[in-house]
């Protein structure tokens, strides 16, 4: 059994961008609590909605914290990646907080339109503005690191999620400071219902297909295939697999076929040596691991794949 690979200790791609996480929970943080005070004192279920929105977002970041820290603890001999896996964990939770918070929404959004309050348009749109810029802000810290990280990618969706909602409020209070009709407040929460669906959806998706072991984005496994094969020394290879252990740290091992001429000749290390070379070059693959086997020894293996 011989191996190639990198370090396990190597930092995720969430921490990298630990800072970004921090700064958005302090803005999601204030946003929250000036939401619930507003829409408490305003009568508007939207702002409250878009706040109950905001806690969920700051619940999932404060997870995602959480988690980054445990990933960034040393593999043991006990979890010999460590707890990397704690960072998808910490989004699967996030997407089903989402999940939660869109019923809630809905829920509350119909029982109003039932039964409309009276509204302070004026309060309402004040807050909502605060929100959005707030928002904004948001977004700016997140971009820089949201296509390295999933739980990021997480975060700058919901927060993205969080200024549409932040606009959906200022429209409704406009309509009812002009028009008297309160009913907006409610299209604004279903709004804010809808918004938050596919986000959680996306992210559940994500999620699923990490823990389900599938092939990382941007890993063409045909692609391997064919590079594998065309090392020098090498006549096939099965047992192919890719996977994730967490965002940007993707996992291969296969069971690599070597000509008996360069399997008596001693030559497995320069075989390694290329096919250590060849995914690194070509392919985004933290770690990699290949059994050298001679011809003929997949036949005594008793559970093979392709």
């Amino acid at each position: 059994m011989s191996g190639h690979g990198h370090d396990h200790g190597a930092s995720t791609a969430t921490g990298k961008h630990r800072w970004r996480l921090v700064l958005v929970v302090g803005i999601t943080a204030a946003v929250f609590v000036a939401e619930v005070i507003g829409g408490l004192a305003s009568g508007s279920l939207a702002l409250l909605a878009d706040a109950g929105h905001m806690l969920t977002d700051a619940t999932g970041l404060v997870i995602a914290l959480i988690a980054t820290s445990l990933a960034a603890r040393p593999a043991t001999s006990s979890r010999t990646f460590g707890w990397q896996r704690a960072e998808i964990l910490a989004a699967m939770v996030n997407g089903m907080l989402l999940t939660g918070i869109a019923v809630w929404v809905l829920v509350e959004a119909v029982r109003r339109w039932n039964q409309p309050a009276d509204i302070s348009s004026t309060l309402m749109l004040l807050v909502a503005i605060g929100g959005a810029v707030a928002n904004v802000v948001g977004l700016l810290i997140l971009r820089g690191g949201k296509d390295e990280s999933l739980n990021l990618r997480g975060a700058y969706l919901e927060v993205l999620g969080d200024l549409l909602g932040s606009i959906a409020v200022i429209v409704a209070a406009v309509v009812i400071a002009l028009t008297g009709y309160t009913r907006a407040d409610s299209l604004a929460s279903i709004l804010i219902f809808c918004l938050i669906v596919p986000r959680a959806v996306l992210l559940l998706r994500d999620v699923v297909h990490v823990l389900l072991e599938g092939t990382p984005p941007g890993v063409d496994l045909d692609q391997v295939r064919r590079h594998i094969a065309e090392t020098p020394g090498v006549v096939d290879v099965h047992d192919l697999h890719a996977w994730t252990i967490t965002s940007g740290s993707a996992v291969l091992s296969a069971h690599v076929v070597v000509t008996d001429e360069w399997w008596r000749a001693g030559r497995s290390g320069e075989v390694l040596d290329h096919l250590g070379t060849c995914l690194d070059d070509h392919f985004e693959v933290e770690h990699c691991t290949f059994q050298l086997e001679p011809i003929g020894h997949q036949d005594h293996e008793t559970i093979q794949h392709v």
